[in-house]
């Protein structure tokens, strides 16, 4: 026991040891301390103003303030996107700014580029109408020339057409339009303009019907496509003239193309007149494209030069928003003129906060220092793990179930290595395991450049957990080596096999039985066994027997991990009545269920160990027969059951009535008392580890052990059976891609045409990358993540605590990227 406790502890084995700790700053200093505290990343604030909401804060105008400069940042990077510009992607050097400068620089570039945006808008507006009218003439033209023959002999031209309201720059046009011919007050009209094409079916059928049919209704696509300037996306029109007769049927007409958004444009018919204002109208459009490829470029100019500090400006800002929000979560003193701030930091990082405070008092010329103090904490601190990049993944993978509580045993140390492994039992073939290697290594070589990437939810994932992949594809070669399949075809790699043709002129070794003439094949399954009539039988029988060997290992180490967490926590009491039954009964049935299997491999015994196992309860005093596997197997066994039988009560009842005995004696005289869930000298633990104390109700106690030893009990069983999906998985993923190879390659390959070969080579690639590397590859994950959440960490790990969330500025980013 004294050699347990002496030993050196795992820096992944338990979290850092964390300490509540008080900050006492002066005004001046506290802004210079947060921020240096945030690049530090070492120390988790306490919001001591939860009860105020935000506007009821003291800084709560600085974080206004930076929230309206986050919003004309982000229309800044609206605005470059729209245009087509690149920001720059990496902060530029630049000297220090000013907070106040920044936010007034901001407001003069959103204004100015409000205003740029106006004005392009207006001039972009009047293009398009000139474009539409340029296209308007030439498009109507053609019909007013057959229109002719439904005038009368005075040749009248329309004088109401409908004009833009807001089009100043062509008025002088319009009115020769409108002026230069006789007005008449009879006769056919027509009305000419522009739509949408979308909306052509159904602008015709509307006014076909508001007319009851009495018009003439042309239309011609337009040739020009025309920029939406909402959307700033390029439509397709249509140009069309209706011709009518009579003012009702105008003014309804007029409605519906001002319901339809069209665009109603004045054409003379004399074709002088539509001569001249098209020239006037190719003048002002030449003289328009002109002016908005200035102001383009001006505008363009503007942005990048604001996207050239973009990045910096973005950064700046959000820094010190972050510092204002938790500048908020600290008690202002206004009598001392001073901040007081609580929080979590470890151990370890107190000489570097220390540091960084007095950094802060001297930079901010302060004539008070900060005060820093350790404080008794009542609740229990928040769980901080120090990882690296290869460690990361292996931790997610666990805090993803639940995060462990403060101090305890840690799954991730064994993660690291049990979870490839137990994915590889499954997915065992090490020509995939190679495919697998190769997209490992891609993603590790390409490392620096893919983190800096904005990637999609699932490459983001993958890039994520590239070192679980390569430990999984590095384990998947070594299980593949083990069962000799590579895509399911068998190699004599370490030699020749050890079996041969039971008849000297048999050609099929696959059909007429083998025997064995050699040494055991050195490594692996026997290449021989393959397609063999034994092989299933043989395989079976093998990777089922593994998987529980694997199984009542993994659950084993995972009870031994709940003896260390009861040692660390000097709780006697889970050691004497769950470790120690917990221990006996699992290894009374499916211990000594393993001691069979290994038994049976050695000896080369037939016997049926179905049969031991399931006599052993219905018959433990029957002989065992030609079953019995060694001398003195049956009183073992009898000895085991009663040894199985005992443990279950032995959880059960003990704990519950000792932790009222406790109570009783520490309490004595008092109606109620205070006892924790386990016998721990309160006086002896830490302060920054006690709990909030709870009345002690025996019922609840005794519930809760009744359903922890039943969940236990039932669960040896399911537990145990679920690891069989190690076996399953495997014959499975063998028999797959034996399919593939056999049912495609093969049969494709026994064609001499060369166009059938290389179709069943692409359906054989096919299936082997999408089905047999991705989908298996994520049932093969996804099993192997159930086996470590649910059959392993539920023997030990609690998975109550909290993640320890320090201020930091690099945090802040990554959440942001």
């Amino acid at each position: 026991m004294e050699l347990l406790k002496n030993l050196p502890e795992m820096d992944l084995m338990r979290s850092e040891k964390m300490t509540l700790v008080q900050l006492i700053i002066p005004v001046e200093s506290a802004h210079r301390a947060i921020s240096y505290l945030g690049e530090l990343g070492l120390l988790q604030f306490r919001d001591l103003n939860d009860d105020k909401s935000p506007f009821q804060r003291t800084f709560v105008n600085q974080v206004k303030r930076c929230a309206e400069m986050s919003r004309k940042l982000r229309f800044f990077k609206d605005q470059i996107h729209k245009a087509g510009l690149l920001s720059s992607a990496l902060p530029t050097l630049q000297p220090d700014v000013d907070l106040e400068a920044l936010e007034t620089q901001l407001a003069e570039q959103e204004h100015e580029l409000i205003e740029m945006n106006a004005n392009s808008e207006k001039l972009q507006q009047t293009y398009n109408e000139l474009l539409e009218f340029k296209i308007v003439l030439q498009k109507a033209g053609v019909f007013l020339v057959s229109g002719k023959s439904y005038e009368t002999a005075e040749g009248i031209e329309l004088d109401d057409n409908v004009y833009p309201s807001d089009y100043p720059e062509s008025a002088s046009l319009l009115e020769q339009a409108t002026q230069s011919g006789p007005s008449i007050s009879s006769g056919l009209r027509f009305i000419s303009g522009i739509i949408p094409k979308s909306k052509v079916l159904l602008f015709e059928r509307m006014l076909f019907r508001a007319t009851r049919g009495n018009l003439l209704f042309n239309q011609a696509p337009a040739d020009d496509l025309i920029m939406d300037p909402v959307s700033s996306e390029m439509v397709e029109k249509v140009v069309f003239v209706v011709f009518f007769s009579g003012e009702q049927a105008k003014t309804k007409i007029l409605k519906i193309c001002e319901a339809f958004g069209a665009n109603c444009y004045p054409v003379p018919e004399d074709l002088t007149k539509q001569t001249q204002i098209t020239q006037e109208v190719l003048s002002r459009l030449a003289e328009l494209e002109t002016t908005l490829d200035v102001g383009i470029r001006h505008r363009n100019a503007a942005l990048h030069s604001i996207g050239f500090h973009l990045t910096i400006w973005m950064n700046m800002v959000k820094r010190e928003k972050a510092v204002f929000d938790t500048l908020n979560m600290l008690n202002f003193d206004v009598t001392k003129k001073c901040l007081v701030g609580e929080g979590w930091c470890p151990i370890f990082a107190k000489p570097q906060i220390q540091e960084a405070l007095q950094r802060a008092t001297f930079d901010s010329n302060s004539q008070v220092g900060i005060i820093f103090h350790v404080m008794d904490a009542v609740e229990s601190p928040p769980t901080y793990f120090r990882t690296n990049t290869f460690t990361n993944a292996y931790q997610e993978i666990v805090d993803a179930y639940g995060v462990a509580k403060y101090q305890e045993a840690n799954p991730a140390v064994y993660t690291v290595i049990t979870f490839p492994f137990l994915f590889a039992v499954m997915f065992g073939d090490w020509g995939h395991g190679i495919c697998l290697l190769i997209g490992a290594l891609i993603l590790i070589a390409r490392e620096g450049k893919l983190s800096s990437q904005k990637l999609g939810s699932f490459m983001e994932m993958l890039f994520g957990g590239r070192y679980v992949l390569l430990l999984m594809s590095l384990f998947s070669i070594y299980c593949g080596l083990i069962y000799n399949e590579f895509f399911s075809v068998p190699y004599h790699i370490f030699g020749d096999s050890a079996y041969k043709c039971r008849d000297p002129s048999c050609s099929d070794a696959y059909t007429v039985g083998l025997i064995k003439y050699r040494d055991a094949y050195p490594f692996g399954v026997d290449p021989s066994w393959r397609g063999s009539r034994s092989e299933l039988p043989f395989l079976n029988s093998l990777k089922m027997k593994m998987s529980i060997l694997f199984g009542v290992a993994q659950m084993n180490l995972g009870i031994i991990l709940s003896y260390f967490n009861s040692i660390f926590f000097n709780n006697s009491l889970d050691i004497r009545y769950q470790f120690v039954p917990q221990m006996i009964f699992l290894n009374s049935l499916f211990g000594y269920l393993s001691l069979l299997i290994i038994i049976k491999w050695c000896t080369g015994s037939q016997a049926d160990l179905y049969h031991v196992m399931i006599y052993m309860f219905l018959s433990p005093f029957d002989d065992l027969g030609e079953n019995e596997l060694f001398w003195g197997q049956r009183p073992l066994q009898i000895l085991l059951l009663l040894s199985a039988l005992v443990a279950v009560p032995w959880m059960l009842f003990p704990k519950p009535f000792i932790l009222r005995k406790l109570h009783s004696e520490r309490f004595q005289g008092r109606t109620y008392g205070i006892l924790r869930s386990s016998e721990i000298d309160i006086d002896s633990e830490p302060s920054s580890a006690r709990q909030h104390e709870e009345e002690f109700n025996f019922s609840e106690v005794f519930v809760h052990q009744m359903i922890h030893s039943i969940e236990f009990v039932l669960g040896s069983v399911s537990n145990t059976a679920s690891y069989l999906r190690l076996w399953a998985l495997s014959l499975a993923h063998s028999e797959l891609s034996t399919v593939f190879y056999e049912k495609v390659l093969l049969l494709a390959w026994e064609y001499e045409n060369i166009l059938i070969r290389m179709v069943g080579l692409a359906v054989f690639a096919f299936a082997t990358a999408f089905i047999l590397l991705m989908m298996e590859t994520l049932s093969a994950f996804l099993h192997a993540l159930r086996l470590h959440w649910v059959e392993f960490q539920n023997k030990f790990y609690g998975g109550d605590g909290y993640k320890f969330k320090p201020f930091s500025f690099a945090a802040i980013a990554d959440d942001e990227d």
